[in-house]
């Protein structure tokens, strides 16, 4: 589980704020309707409320990541919540229901990278490439509050039928 506090970045000649940088925490931490106990969503527009109110990212696409920058990310980089081992978050359904911990959450949309994403990683161009690399991770819903802990596992709660659209198939730049 990753959770930030408020950083300011300038663009443009003007403050905005971020809650892009997300950091481990420790222990079990409760999930409510909004989010995970706390995290800041410090831009309402794009991020948080109750379809974007937890994001989760595979820890193996963060190691895929690491690879092609040649550099350390660790968890929490790309902005997640939940950073998973072992689930293909990308390839999962809209609509999916996952149980973690005691919590229940449902996939609701894949990640739109944005300009602070590419100010973190240090690339103009970055938007683009996440974008391509067709790894865009999900966002879920909260359908009942409850707590997450590290090593909790990821149990899928209920599939939609045939014919969903995963995360890949639905997110901006997928083919």
């Amino acid at each position: 589980m990753n959770v930030a506090e408020v950083r300011t970045l300038q663009r443009r000649g003007r403050a905005v704020r971020t809650g892009l940088w997300k950091q481990p925490v420790q222990g079990r931490v409760k999930v409510h309707d909004l989010g995970l106990e706390g995290d800041v969503n410090a831009d309402k527009r794009y991020h948080g409320g109750n379809q974007k109110a937890v994001y989760a990212y595979a820890g193996e696409d963060i190691a895929w990541w690491e690879s092609e920058l040649g550099r350390e990310l660790g968890p929490g980089f790309f902005g997640e919540n939940l950073t998973l081992s072992g689930v293909d978050v990308s390839e999962a359904l809209v609509g999916e229901r996952w149980e973690v911990g005691t919590a229940v959450v449902e996939l609701t949309e894949p990640r739109t990278p944005c300009w602070k994403l590419a100010t973190k990683v240090g690339d103009p161009g970055f938007e683009r490439r996440f974008a391509r690399a067709n790894r865009p991770g999900a966002y879920l819903s909260v359908v009942r509050p409850g707590e997450v802990g590290a090593g909790d596992a990821v149990r899928v709660d209920w599939r939609p039928p045939d014919g969903a659209l995963t995360m890949a198939r639905l997110a901006p730049g997928a083919a």
